[in-house]
């Protein structure tokens, strides 16, 4: 089985959409392409437009302006059963009384095709999510894992366009998770068929997909592969939302003819050489790109140790530093060079990982 047996994959094409349930506004003035054979995440927060631009494709919503487009074919005004998408939910939506391969078959009868075709496909979707032994259980004899690639079966069974799925990881455990997110990339890849993932998880989308759609109060903040959008956020919100971040308040000065950002009286921040001053600006720095070392040194702001985490392969330090309060976090070597809270430090960034942003 690969994904639509003469079919190559779909694109996604999604033009001016605007999308308001009475006085709240949802989706704002979307614009986005996803490529032929990706895997793509939308990701951000609760309520940030997410889930309800995914139903946008599958046709279960309607933006009052805009267009979307499934294989260049402008699908805005069909419904979801002329779409020819398939939509695994968070819930998962199998049917309690029915058998594993009834599920599965489900699609697959309602399109009216002859038992003897529906047989072999429902063993072939099954056989590649790894059930095919269970064919004959009811969900409720199942693990979470396992109703969740029930659910991946019946959708790809059926052999749609595109495969959208909404936060299906959202009810396995953390050690679940991390497994049955390998299973679904490697299924993407093995089908070749693209793919759409809501999550508010950032870890899963750095994981699995090949680039990310971030999302906030119903606008994409930017769209790009997970390192790129990690390393040169566009903005505050994004920077904030991928992954531990510090953000200071201060200015941009030039001393000596070179721009540093200062912070309060002990904060000071050497930057690239072509940063412009700013009255007014906002520093972004990874905890993992912030050096600390024991006692004061001259080239350190001087803090103290305000309270720490062990998070297993690294220990994150929270450092007081006037009134701020910065994250810096060090590999964790079995013990070996732990600081104490309270212990006095000096603070300093590693050259060029910094970015700054209007204030």
């Amino acid at each position: 089985m690969r994904a639509s047996a003469n079919r190559e994959p779909a694109g996604v094409e999604i033009a001016g959409v605007n999308l308001s349930y009475g006085a709240t506004h949802v989706l704002k003035d979307v614009d986005l392409t996803i490529e032929p054979g990706e895997f793509f995440a939308f990701l951000g927060p609760s309520g940030c437009g997410k889930t309800t631009l995914l139903r946008l494709i599958a046709g279960f919503a309607q933006a009052q302006t805009g267009t979307v487009r499934i294989a260049g074919e402008d699908v805005s005004a069909l419904p979801p059963w002329r779409r020819d998408v398939g939509m695994v939910f968070q819930s998962y939506a199998l049917w309690p009384h029915m058998t594993v391969a009834r599920n599965v078959a489900f699609g697959l009868e309602e399109r009216r095709l002859p038992r003897s075709e529906i047989g072999p496909r429902v063993a072939a979707a099954l056989d590649l999510v790894g059930l095919g032994d269970l064919a004959d259980r009811r969900p409720s004899q199942l693990s979470g894992g396992q109703q969740q690639r029930v659910a991946l079966a019946r959708t790809i069974v059926v052999e749609p366009k595109l495969l959208l799925l909404d936060e299906p990881l959202s009810n396995l455990d953390a050690k679940m998770r991390v497994q049955v997110r390998r299973e679904l990339r490697d299924l993407q890849q093995r089908l070749g068929l693209t793919t759409i993932f809501v999550t508010h998880d950032q870890e899963e989308a750095n994981t699995i997909c090949d680039r990310i759609a971030v999302m906030n109060d119903g606008a994409i903040q930017q769209v790009g592969a997970p390192m790129d959008l990690y390393e040169n956020p566009a903005n505050l919100f994004v920077a904030g939302f991928l992954g531990a971040a510090n953000i200071l308040e201060g200015e941009v000065t030039l001393e000596d003819g070179h721009p540093v950002f200062r912070s309060g009286a002990t904060i000071r921040i050497p930057l690239a050489a072509d940063e412009p001053a700013r009255h007014r600006a906002r520093l972004m720095i990874r905890p993992q790109h912030c050096e600390l070392a024991a006692g004061a040194a001259a080239a350190g702001a001087a803090g103290r140790i305000a309270h720490r985490e062990f998070l297993g392969a690294a220990m994150r330090y929270g450092v007081a530093v006037g009134q701020s309060e910065i994250l810096v976090e060090r590999p964790f070597d079995s013990g070996q060079g732990l600081l104490e809270v309270g212990a006095p430090v000096s603070l300093a960034a590693q050259p060029g990982r910094a970015r700054v942003f209007p204030g």
